[in-house]
């Protein structure tokens, strides 16, 4: 009876775990697997909404000027102090590149090579544009450079100077991120190693070794700082800069549709230079 039992048992017990046991994977529920599957695309959908809704807004909004004609649109392009305001802009934005690129690139190079230790704090001090208002920063700069020795705002060109650099302080935080994390992906040491054998010395290594290693990051730090420089406002109406920001806000007061156009304008002209840039950069990546 007991060796009977135990064999029911035993057996009883071996029939429910084979029954009880999957031999499988667990199948996925359709409908689960359905939601998985759209997930990501509803994801990109409501982007593209999000996007492209003040974009549609805006056309719309540029062409309902004089009952849906292009008129608002023939009037901002035939303005005389557009085109003028506007290539200033352009300049700036990038001489603002490249005094930031000179001064971010090899500091953090050889933060990233010789002093690691000293990242936080370079990573504190290009937050500070983000601590001080632009306001303070532009009464600061007119208060510092309007009397001697330092008086460089007598001028037009000499304020505009000045207003570069501003621009170059505020695009501290997005071109240092940009240029440290490409400094990141690749081996920095190696690299410059490598080039010291060959007998290059420092501004070889900088321009010719870490400059085109990292060009997609100084692409995006440079897009950052055309679109800030571009749309600036108060550090240009504070210096009596002709640029496009303070030449828009005349605009906005008094003509709302042809200010819609010209924001449709300005919003081409940023993604015309990411393309331009992106040409050069990878014109000059096959090259070397």
């Amino acid at each position: 009876m007991t060796i009977a039992g135990q064999s029911g048992s035993l057996t009883g017990h071996g029939a429910t775990g084979g029954a009880g046991k999957p031999t499988g994977p667990t199948p996925v529920p359709p409908q689960r697997s359905l939601i998985r599957r759209l997930w990501p695309w509803l994801i990109v959908a409501l982007g593209v909404v999000y996007f492209v809704t003040p974009l549609l807004g805006t056309i719309r909004l540029s062409l309902r000027h004089n009952k849906g004609t292009w008129e608002a649109w023939r009037l901002i392009l035939g303005n005389e102090q557009m085109w003028p305001a506007f290539g200033q802009s352009i300049v700036n934005g990038l001489a603002t590149i490249v005094v930031s690129l000179v001064i971010i690139v090899p500091t953090a190079y050889w933060v990233a090579l010789k002093m690691p230790r000293l990242r936080p704090f370079i990573e504190f001090i290009t937050l500070l544009p983000f601590v001080i208002p632009g306001v303070v920063l532009v009464l600061a700069l007119i208060r510092l450079y309007s009397a001697p020795p330092l008086l460089l705002t007598s001028t037009y060109n000499s304020t505009r100077i000045v207003m570069i650099c501003a621009y170059a302080a505020l695009s501290f935080p997005y071109m240092y991120r940009s240029v440290d994390n490409g400094l990141r992906s690749i081996d920095v040491r190696s690299l410059t190693e490598a080039a010291q054998s060959l007998g290059a010395g420092w501004p070889t290594i900088v321009t010719k070794v870490i400059f085109p290693n990292i060009r997609l990051a100084i692409l995006s730090g440079a897009l950052l700082t055309f679109a800030i420089v571009l749309g600036e406002l108060t550090i240009a109406l504070y210096m009596a800069q002709r640029t496009l920001a303070p030449f828009m806000a005349d605009i906005v007061r008094n003509k709302p549709f042809e200010a819609a156009a010209l924001t449709l304008i300005a919003f081409s002209v940023t993604w015309l230079a990411l393309g331009m840039i992106s040409y050069v950069t990878n014109r000059a990546g096959r090259r070397t």
